[in-house]
């Protein structure tokens, strides 16, 4: 991956792996639950799991099955690692990836004290970068993500990886932001627009290309209608929707959507993001969608 898109993408993220977002905040749980989880799928798993970073909930059409080993790619606190180990059962194993040592530290927290303190034992969490993932070839029966590779700048790197580590006839089933038409220059070349999933996405096209010259038979792109503006509208909370969906601020909105707060020195981050929000309608740029796909 590009050294500079890695630094500040992890960064940012490390930074919110370690503030104090979760389900507890009303915010996080209105756009969790907007975006597909149910008020039940958030009380099973632990609070700290869930940040706020989701563009869908792909654990609701994987069709995960005991026994199955499932990988989440972009796992964060663990919160789809969590949902899918309760779906393949104990004689199944849901492994979580993640570039972000602080995530990958919070979500093994998260694993091993679970809501009832006791640990989670069918799931495991690795240190990697999405398009270059330390598993063995043909040893995964699902892949899953959500809201990440938009923010990865080889894209085809990682169809290609999702592919390898597939078994024949294995599937993906991914969450993430597609660009509908090119970005304003401002929006385009913005860093925390990128950092915010969305000046990182790309067209419906190009997504079904990737994943389709990588191995991929069956490829089915649905725009899930959701509200990329959601959360300039929750209350008492202000956030904005970069992309996918925003972070809940006790503060007026400083941060992007899909991307955590910036260091408190970052003014400029905090200044543009909230300019961007109040300007353009991403809804108009960019659309949530759901991707199923099949490895021949």
């Amino acid at each position: 991956m590009d050294r500079d898109v890695v630094d500040v993408v992890r960064d940012r993220y490390g930074a919110l792996a370690q503030s104090d977002w979760s389900s507890r905040h009303e915010g996080v749980r209105a756009v969790a639950e907007a975006f597909g989880y149910t008020a039940e799928q958030l009380a099973s798993i632990p609070a700290e799991a869930n940040l706020g970073l989701s563009c869908g909930n792909p654990t609701a059409f994987a069709g995960l099955k005991p026994g199955e080993v499932v990988v989440d790619l972009g796992c964060g606190g663990g919160l789809d690692v969590f949902l899918a180990a309760a779906k393949v059962g104990p004689s199944g194993k849901a492994i979580g990836i993640d570039m972000t040592p602080e995530m990958i530290d919070l979500a093994r927290q998260n694993a091993a004290r679970s809501v009832d303190g006791k640990p989670i034992p069918n799931v495991e969490f690795h240190l990697a970068t999405i398009d270059r993932l330390p598993l063995p070839d043909a040893s995964v029966d699902c892949v899953i993500s959500n809201c990440v590779i938009n923010l990865v700048p080889d894209k085809r790197a990682v169809f290609r990886e999702i592919a390898r580590v597939l078994k024949p006839g294995g599937r993906a089933a991914i969450s993430d932001i597609v660009l509908k038409k090119p970005l304003p220059r401002e929006l385009a070349s913005d860093w925390a627009a990128y950092v915010g999933c969305l000046a990182g996405a790309i067209g419906v096209d190009e997504y079904r290309n990737g994943l389709r010259e990588a191995g991929f038979g069956r490829v089915e792109i649905v725009d899930t209608k959701a509200d990329l503006n959601i959360y300039a509208r929750v209350e008492p909370e202000r956030g904005c929707c970069c992309g996918s969906l925003g972070l809940p601020l006790a503060q007026p909105a400083t941060a992007s959507c899909c991307a955590p707060p910036a260091a408190p020195e970052d003014t400029a981050f905090h200044h543009r993001m909230a300019d961007r929000c109040d300007r353009y309608d991403f809804n108009e740029y960019a659309a949530s969608v759901r991707i199923d796909a099949r490895k021949d």
